[in-house]
Formats: C-alpha cells, sequence, structure tokens
C-alpha cells in the first residue's frame, strides 16, 4: 500500500481497540488497494464471490438437503451469524466489515453432512495428518479457491485470516507449532498469523455468534422436524421461563409462532449479556489498541459465568434429545458411509477423481494423494456427495 494511500473508514466511532482498515497488515501477496472499498470490504466481497461461499446453500449442519427446505443450510446459518455478529460489533464500536467477512467464511472447511461427515473425515483422515475443518477453511481461502491469475487463494487480509485461523483462542504456545493441524502449520509458516495469542475483539464476536446462533436455530429446526417438543424444552430453566412469558402474553399458539417467539427472546437474551460481560471485561483491561486485545489472558468477548452454564447445559440437550435421535443416528450413518467409501475408494483408485483433478506429482505420493482427495470429498455438498457415490458404487447405473 503506497504511503500517500488513504483508506475511506465508513462515518462512525470506532473503540481504540477495532480493527480498522487503515492499519491492516495487508495481504501475502502485495496488491493495491481501491479507495471506494476498504480492504475488509473487500475480503467479505471476495467471500461472497467464491465458489465455496455459493457451496455452502446445499451444505447442512443436522438435516441431510432433502429432508425439506426450510431448515438451517450453511449458507443460511452464516447469514444468521452475520446478522447476530454485526448487532454486537456495533454497540462495541467495532468493525463490522471484518466481523461480517469472518462470520460469512467461518464453515468454508466443513464436509458435507454436517456433523456426521466431519466425524467420518477425521477417521479416514487420522494415519493422514487427520482432518480439521477450521484448518480446512484456512485452506480453502489460502490455497483451493483458485479464481485469479496472480495467486491461488483469495488473498484475505492479515486480519481476516488470524480471526479466522484463531477465533476459538491461541492454537499454541509461542514458537510451539508441533501440536497445530499441518494446514494451520504449513500456512503459517509462509505468513505468521501469530497463533500463540488470541483474535481481534471483531473475531470474537463472530465466534461467539456462531455458538449463539446454531444453539437456538437447532432449537428451532428440531421442533420443526418434531424430534424436540416445547415441553421437552421447559425442562431448561431460562427456557422454561421465556416459554411461560410467551405463553402468558399470547396464549396458545402453533408450534411454529410459539418457538420462533421463543428463540428471539433467548437470542436476545444471549446477545444481552454478552454485550453486558465484554462491558464489564474490556472496562478492567482497558484496552487501547486492537494488540492489547490479542495479547490478554482471556477473551474479551463472553457470556457471564450463568450463560455460560446455561450453554453448556443446553448443547449437552441438543446432545441427548436432537443430534441423538435415532432419525438423525439414521441419516448420520447413511452419510458416513458416503464420505469413508468416497475416500477409500478414490485414495485407492484416483483415476476416478474428475480430470482436472488428477495431478501426477499429487497422486504419486500416498499423503498428499490423501490430502488431495480429502480436500476433493469436504468441497462436496451434500447432494453431490450422494450423486457422486450413487454413480460410483451403484452397479445399475452407468452414468458418468
Amino acid at each position: 500500500m503506497s504511503s500517500d494511500f488513504k483508506i475511506f473508514e465508513p462515518a462512525v466511532e470506532y473503540a481504540p481497540y477495532a480493527c480498522l482498515a487503515g492499519q491492516s497488515r495487508g495481504r501475502l501477496y502485495p496488491e493495491e488497494e481501491t479507495r471506494i472499498r476498504s480492504p475488509f470490504q473487500r475480503d467479505r466481497d471476495r467471500i461472497i464471490h467464491s465458489g465455496a461461499f455459493r457451496r455452502l446453500i446445499h451444505k447442512t449442519q443436522v438435516f441431510v438437503y432433502h429432508e425439506g427446505d426450510y431448515y438451517r443450510t450453511r449458507l443460511t446459518h452464516s447469514i444468521e451469524v452475520a446478522q447476530i455478529a454485526r448487532s454486537i460489533a456495533r454497540v462495541l464500536g467495532l468493525n463490522e466489515e471484518i466481523v461480517e467477512s469472518l462470520a460469512l467464511v467461518h464453515d468454508f472447511g466443513h464436509t458435507p453432512f454436517g456433523h456426521s461427515g466431519e466425524e467420518a473425515m477425521q477417521a479416514v483422515m487420522k494415519p493422514y495428518q487427520g482432518f480439521d475443518h477450521n484448518a480446512q477453511s484456512l485452506r480453502v481461502v489460502t490455497r483451493l479457491e483458485q479464481r485469479y491469475a496472480g495467486f491461488d487463494g483469495l488473498n484475505l487480509t492479515w486480519e481476516t485470516l488470524e480471526g479466522l485461523a484463531k477465533h476459538n483462542g491461541p492454537l499454541c504456545e509461542k514458537g510451539q507449532f508441533d501440536e497445530l493441524h499441518v494446514n494451520l502449520r504449513r500456512y503459517n509458516d509462509r505468513h505468521d498469523l501469530e497463533l500463540h495469542s488470541f483474535a481481534s475483539a471483531e473475531a470474537q464476536v463472530a465466534a461467539i455468534a456462531d455458538d449463539v446462533a446454531y444453539n437456538n436455530h437447532d432449537i428451532a429446526d428440531g421442533v420443526r422436524a418434531g424430534l424436540l417438543s416445547m415441553d421437552q424444552l421447559t425442562e431448561l430453566p431460562l427456557l422454561e421461563d421465556i416459554i411461560r412469558e410467551v405463553r402468558d402474553v399470547y396464549g396458545a399458539l402453533d408450534s411454529g409462532r410459539e418457538i420462533h417467539e421463543v428463540v428471539r427472546r433467548l437470542i436476545n437474551l444471549m446477545v444481552n449479556d454478552i454485550l453486558s460481560e465484554s462491558r464489564k471485561r474490556l472496562s478492567q483491561l482497558k484496552p487501547g489498541t486492537v494488540d492489547d486485545i490479542r495479547g490478554a489472558s482471556r477473551s474479551m468477548i463472553a457470556f457471564s459465568d450463568d450463560m455460560k452454564e446455561f450453554d453448556k447445559r443446553l448443547k449437552s440437550f441438543l446432545m441427548q434429545n436432537m443430534y441423538r435421535h435415532y432419525k438423525v443416528n439414521r441419516m448420520s450413518s447413511k452419510a458416513k458411509r458416503v464420505i469413508s467409501d468416497l475416500f477409500f475408494l478414490l485414495q485407492s483408485e484416483p483415476e476416478c477423481l474428475p480430470t482436472e483433478w488428477q495431478h501426477p506429482e499429487i497422486m504419486s505420493d500416498v499423503q498428499m494423494r490423501a490430502r488431495h482427495v480429502a480436500d476433493f470429498i469436504a468441497g462436496m455438498t451434500d447432494r453431490y456427495a450422494i450423486r457422486e457415490h450413487r454413480r460410483l458404487f451403484d452397479a445399475s447405473l452407468f452414468e458418468l
């Protein structure tokens, strides 16, 4: 970036510890920036225009794509995360542009079929340095997206890549990279993301907004699917209070309206709790710069202890009553077989990969080939994975 270049920051008052576009550490491959869009706006635009973003529309979290049109997909989930995250960021004086970028990109590394697909991929990749969806997200935006003439990946800013890599907190002690996933380690060797420290407050907002969104929206989808009942939800004290309030105000409602009223109130409570706790932590730290946030001893954006305990109980409730429901287990069992079948066949018979995925220098090395096959499968949508499995394993079909 030239010394006389000026970023036109939005007309808002940022907190002193916010990520400012004019102070960005730049990109791995230097590019001339523009006056009409900040570097973080360009990051967001590149994310939205990527193939990985479009594929999120047919990647699901709990329900396989053909189970129904109204269940959340990775795409609708990411948009909902962005909405919650921007609301939090605006109140705290943080940069909404980078918050939105991180919310929209955070699920790029997820396999088809949600959690069950990732479990299957982790199992088959265990002998080959493992699989981690967060590390895979970084690999997607730094290598696998191949759109630009001058570089692989999207060449996002350091701040966006930092937030993507360590949105859940520090990944290692300073200089101790041995336990990091290979995707993180290899990229960090080229472009130091300071994986020993916390990420910016913006990245922390995107991470906790993800938590708020998927818990609440899994509740709504679970009720819609008939896997959860309102009576079951009253097992959790906070939800019991909210359900009672909704019924006191509106009386008897159909289940769709009732669960919507419950979820919107719970999201509001969780967001207000985050704002209260985060303001308390920030007032104690008194950060003057974003680097003060990175160097803190704990996350600055967080739930209170009471809400953290509720969040823990809610996750346990969903695990027992929804994610392990026999109907979900049946879908998960099929999904895992699709992933493992595809992996073992393509690993042993790489000539079955599409032509553009066949690279002799990769195919001859078993470790590189396994990573390459994992990249191919992880990038699939649910329906593409099902179709590929049918093409390769159904002997009655001979479509190419």
